[in-house]
């Protein structure tokens, strides 16, 4: 993957569905089978050769900073460098940003033209060659994983050629795909963010979504949301019994 060497994650909001671990650390930072789930997230990308991150983090910014602290990665500044070759930025986008101003934020530390990006609590079997193709080969600005929801999540209307073509709202009685984050994205999506309170699956991807700018790469292997205890549970259990992977 030449083009593509950064991996961005969302990290900064206040995960408040899980208000029994995130009043004292930001939700990526709970741990699953003793790691934080971010760390899980950055394995899914470092064993397929990704070896820079961004971590847009807001809430509790410090507790992500001093845990790469005690992990005794290289500090520099907000930088951090493991004993790997991995490279980690930490920026504090602010408490109240929205994930699109969030993203905006990263945009000048990206040397490439082109970036993952994920959130900083889902993870999934994601073949990251497969998605890398994927995208280059429809030369749009962005694609992103679609996967099959839980019903409590908002559906994607997909064409035939897998365009996204429309953002639905939450219904619980039907079935589709749903937007399940890791995405690529090329860095001019920041001309269709102008604030910090947009949301990034608001109006950016909905107009990229109209103007025949965005994709669906079907992703029908494992991908788990985890929001809530429950979720975490049902992890934790999937990590014990290899049904999540790092993909190798």
């Amino acid at each position: 993957m030449e083009k593509i060497k950064t991996a961005v994650i969302l990290a900064g909001g206040k995960g408040t569905r899980f208000a029994e671990y995130t009043k004292r650390i930001p939700k990526p930072m709970i741990e699953a089978s003793g790691k934080p789930l971010l760390m899980h997230i950055i394995n899914i990308y470092k064993k397929q050769g990704i070896k820079k991150f961004i971590i847009l983090a807001g809430y509790k910014v410090e507790y992500i900073q001093e845990y790469f602290k005690k992990e005794d990665y290289l500090q520099d500044g907000y930088d951090f460098t493991g004993a790997d070759g991995i490279k980690i930025k930490v920026l504090d986008t602010g408490l109240e940003t929205q994930t699109g101003g969030r993203l905006k934020k990263a945009l000048n530390f990206i040397e490439e033209e082109d970036f993952f990006l994920t959130y900083g609590d889902g993870v999934a079997n994601i073949d990251l060659t497969k998605l890398y193709n994927f995208h280059f080969k429809n030369e749009t600005i962005g694609t992103l994983t679609a996967v099959r929801p839980p019903a409590r999540f908002g559906s994607l209307d997909i064409s035939s050629d897998d365009m996204v073509l429309k953002f639905g709202e939450k219904n619980n009685s039907r079935e589709g795909w749903i937007n399940g984050g890791f995405f690529i994205l090329n860095k001019s999506i920041g001309s269709f963010i102008n604030q910090e309170q947009m949301p990034l699956e608001k109006e950016p991807l909905e107009v990229l979504a109209k103007k025949k700018q965005l994709k669906a790469y079907l992703h029908s292997d494992y991908w788990r949301p985890i929001d809530t205890i429950r979720e975490l549970e049902i992890f934790e259990e999937e990590i014990k019994n290899k049904v999540f992977r790092y993909y190798e």
